[in-house]
C-alpha cells in the first residue's frame, strides 16, 4: 500500500493555471516582450516563478538588474492575487474532495508539492487546509520542477519515503519531477503531453481511490 499522495495544485486541484498566463502575459506587454501566448505559456506550468520570468525574459533577449528581477516577480504575483481573489471551494476540480476524504479515511497522508508560492493562500480559500497534513515550501528547495526537490520535501515532511508515494501532476515538468524523486507519477491529461509511459486519466473524477489503488499494484 502506497503511504502518502503528493498533489501538484494547479491544474490538479483547481485550475489557476488561466490566471497564471494571463499575469504573466500583462507583465510580458509591459515589457514590450512579445510571443508570451498559450504555447508558449506550456513552458511555464509546474515551473517557479522565478524560472518562468526567466524564460520570458530570455524570449525577449532582455536582461534586469537581481532588484529588477525581485520588482518583476512581486509585480506579477500582485497581479495574480488580484485575479484568483474569486476562488472558492466552488471551483475545485470534480473528484479531488471525494479523494481527500478518501485517503484520509485509509490514514494516507496528504501534502502538497506545488511550486506556486501562494500554495497555502490557495488552499485556504478553497478550504482545503485541513484536509493535507503538509505543505512542502517551494522557497526551501534549491531546484524547482523538473527537478525533483519539491516532491521529495513533500514526501519528508509527512515522513514517508518518497519511494512509498503517488504524485500526481498535469504538467511534462512535474512529471518528470515526480518520476526523478522516485515517487509513482499519476498523470491528468493527455499522452502527447505527459508520455505514454505513466498512468493517466484524462480529467480528475479518474482520480479515485480505487484507480490509485490499481496504479499501485501494477
Amino acid at each position: 500500500m502506497f503511504k502518502a499522495v503528493l498533489f501538484d495544485l494547479d491544474g490538479v486541484i483547481t485550475d489557476t493555471a488561466e490566471y497564471h498566463f494571463r499575469a504573466w502575459q500583462q507583465l510580458a506587454d509591459k515589457l514590450g516582450i512579445k510571443g508570451v501566448d498559450r504555447k508558449f505559456n506550456e513552458q511555464l506550468k509546474g515551473v517557479s516563478r522565478d524560472d518562468s520570468l526567466q524564460k520570458i525574459l530570455d524570449l525577449g533577449q532582455v536582461k534586469v538588474s537581481a532588484q529588477e528581477f525581485a520588482a518583476l516577480t512581486k509585480q506579477k504575483n500582485e497581479t495574480y492575487l488580484k485575479l484568483i481573489e474569486a476562488i472558492s471551494p466552488k471551483d475545485i476540480y470534480p473528484g479531488i474532495q471525494q479523494l481527500l476524504q478518501d485517503l484520509r479515511a485509509h490514514d494516507i497522508r496528504i501534502a502538497l508539492a506545488s511550486a506556486s508560492k501562494n500554495g497555502s493562500f490557495l488552499l485556504e480559500r478553497l478550504g482545503l487546509t485541513e484536509c493535507f497534513d503538509a505543505i512542502a515550501d517551494p522557497a526551501k528547495v534549491r531546484h524547482s520542477k523538473p527537478a525533483p526537490d519539491i516532491f521529495i520535501a513533500a514526501a519528508e515532511a509527512v515522513n514517508v519515503p518518497v519511494t512509498e508515494s503517488i504524485g500526481i501532476e498535469d504538467s511534462q515538468a512535474g512529471i518528470t519531477a515526480i518520476k526523478a524523486s522516485g515517487a509513482l507519477p499519476v498523470g491528468v491529461g493527455r499522452a502527447d503531453d505527459l508520455g505514454d509511459d505513466i498512468a493517466l486519466v484524462p480529467d480528475t473524477t479518474g482520480l479515485t481511490f480505487n484507480y490509485l489503488m490499481s496504479v499501485w499494484k501494477r
